[in-house]
């Protein structure tokens, strides 16, 4: 294993010159839990200001204040996406490493962390320097996550590649620590240290999970392990302790069950678990703006779309110092109005976001034009758009992140760029197609009442498109499109036989398909799930594995494979369960 605690193998050869500068003496590492305690409840309550006032003093003196205070400046930088927020988060996170640099076990060059443990025993380790090495590891996971984000350099891209390898051995190593010490007498800071190698090995383990098979093998040949159970477990138990991570293994189990398993999977998160997950904490910080979010996420997910317009709202109404959290919430309004086809009011978000939000502005501006597209002429001229003027405007707002382009917006801009030529040709139904992308139509699946509205948009489109007195070289295309959308429609109705017809008649375009390629390898997935949710096992895995095996090359092909490898292994599971 290589010596991965060797401070010039990890960091920008800044350690040395700390060597020497004594430990602050006036907090210990107790008083220093018991700060950040103090300092996540008004965190929690958004008063984030005074929570970095809390902290900053102690900053170069106690790991955990530097690991609080880097933390909060490094969730800002994630939601601002602004290259000036993400430099100095990036400056407080290597203050933070050299902090935590001071109290590790001085090791020599050639002996590694792991040798330590292994002959010398866990006794060497004082407590401060087992809590040294997570909140290092921690801070270094965060370093590398905006390192990749922050410029577009290969060089860059490989140093936080590193940066992250380095994090997941020391949590590795932190488990073999909480391992060999189960008899050990667990006092509040050693509980403390357990809670964070839960949150760290869980969360590892679980996003690694997430991915394809082939990538999957690549890295575990590396050294890492992606096992969605024990991922699980570990977050669970974390999420359980009375810790201070307890709630970052709170967030990260609802960030997976609500986000990851909707847009990366099949829609199918376990909203019971994010509730009561949740439930303690709406109790004790009603008025959290995180809290409300995550509350109001759930409700969209149940398909009660008014009731989470009305919390997404109240999160607004919160607090006003981080405005990231409001265009979270336009982000989720946005397209809380879009499955209701109140398209004036999706607009409305749409806007707000291309106004205040770095995140993505072509994105915006797509989803900004794409639903002005839905409103009759009169309501467009009432905004003061130029619906054409907005799409070719998309690929100029394009942006790379670690070399990059970001596939949703490759998308955006392939879709746009109809609008370049001289005779622009409409996109058809382009907000629907996005929310498919979003996988939003399995969100929209759980109303029955909006999912027939949304049919009848469909067809109407279906119709123009049949009607066409003048058939584009798109027409196939978006026939095609058309097809899938109504099919996915038909699904959630209970229609199978119609949605089948509908998926096969995309299948069957394939040759004629010219610029939509995607069409028809997610159409082979949707056919799976179709047959899945029939209980048809081996009809579904042919279908998966035929989108899977047949086609490569095409527009959001990850994240198709995202999908696929979470098909599969819940068909795995569901055919042990249903031999």
């Amino acid at each position: 294993m290589a010596n991965f605690t060797d401070p010039r193998a990890d960091e920008d050869q800044y350690e040395d010159a700390f060597e020497d500068i004594p430990m602050a003496s006036q907090m210990d590492l107790k008083s220093a839990l018991d700060d950040c305690n103090v300092a996540l409840g008004l965190f929690l309550n958004n008063k984030f200001s005074e929570a970095l006032d809390l902290l900053r003093p102690w900053s170069k003196d106690s790991m955990y204040h530097a690991l609080g205070y880097s933390t909060m400046h490094a969730m800002q930088a994630a939601m601002t996406f602004e290259q000036h927020d993400i430099l100095a988060a990036i400056s407080t996170l290597k203050e933070a490493l050299q902090t935590c640099q001071k109290f590790r076990k001085k090791n020599s060059v050639v002996e590694s962390f792991s040798l330590l443990i292994l002959k010398r025993g866990t006794d060497q380790l004082t407590e401060e320097e087992m809590h040294a090495e997570m909140c290092y590891a921690e801070c270094l996971l965060q370093k590398a996550a905006l390192t990749l984000v922050q410029d577009e350099n290969m060089i860059n891209f490989i140093k936080g590649g590193i940066k992250i390898r380095t994090s997941y051995n020391i949590y590795r190593e932190c488990q073999q620590i909480v391992q060999m010490t189960q008899d050990r007498v667990k006092t509040d800071v050693y509980c403390q240290f357990e809670g964070g190698v839960k949150l760290g090995i869980g969360a590892f383990n679980l996003m690694l999970s997430l991915l394809p098979l082939r990538i999957l093998r690549l890295l575990e040949f590396i050294g890492f392990s992606g096992n969605r159970d024990l991922g699980l477990t570990m977050l669970r138990e974390g999420a359980a302790a009375h810790s201070l991570r307890a709630i970052l293994s709170v967030l990260t189990l609802l960030m997976y069950q609500t986000y990851i398993t909707v847009v990366l999977g099949g829609g199918e998160g376990n909203l019971q678990e994010a509730e009561s997950l949740l439930e303690p904490y709406l109790k004790k910080y009603p008025n959290g703006s995180i809290i409300i979010f995550y509350g109001a996420r759930i409700s969209i997910l149940k398909g009660n779309f008014e009731m989470a317009q009305v919390k997404f709202e109240e999160c607004i109404a919160a607090q006003e110092e981080w405005r990231q959290i409001h265009h979270l919430c336009y982000w989720e309004l946005m397209w809380s109005n879009s499955f209701q086809q109140q398209w004036l009011e999706a607009y409305r978000y749409a806007d707000l976001l291309c106004k205040e939000s770095r995140w993505s502005q072509a994105i915006y501006t797509f989803q900004k034009a794409a639903i002005l597209s839905m409103l009759p002429e009169k309501d467009v001229k009432q905004t003061s758009e130029n619906v054409e003027e907005l799409f070719r405007r998309v690929e100029s707002l394009k942006q790379r992140f670690a070399g990059k382009s970001i596939p949703t917006e490759k998308f955006a801009v392939r879709k746009a760029r109809r609008y370049t030529s001289p005779t622009p040709v409409k996109l058809v139904l382009p907000p629907l197609e996005m929310m498919y992308i979003w996988n939003g139509f399995a969100i929209l699946g759980k109303r029955a009442d909006l999912t027939e509205n949304m049919l009848v948009t469909i067809e109407k489109a279906e119709t123009e498109l049949q009607n066409n007195p003048k058939p584009a070289e798109y027409q196939v295309d978006d026939e095609s499109l058309v097809q899938l959308l109504k099919g996915l429609c038909l699904k959630y109705l209970g229609r199978y036989l119609q949605a089948e017809l509908c998926l096969n008649q995309v299948i069957q375009n394939e040759k004629r398909i010219r610029y939509d390629h995607y069409l028809v390898p997610y159409a082979h997935y949707e056919m799976g799930m179709l047959h899945k949710g029939q209980g048809e096992w081996e009809k579904a895995k042919r279908s998966i594995e035929t989108a899977k095996n047949n086609y490569k090359d095409y527009s959001m092909e990850s994240r198709l494979h995202f999908r696929i490898h979470a098909a599969l292994n819940s068909l795995n599971t569901s055919g042990q369960d249903h031999p």
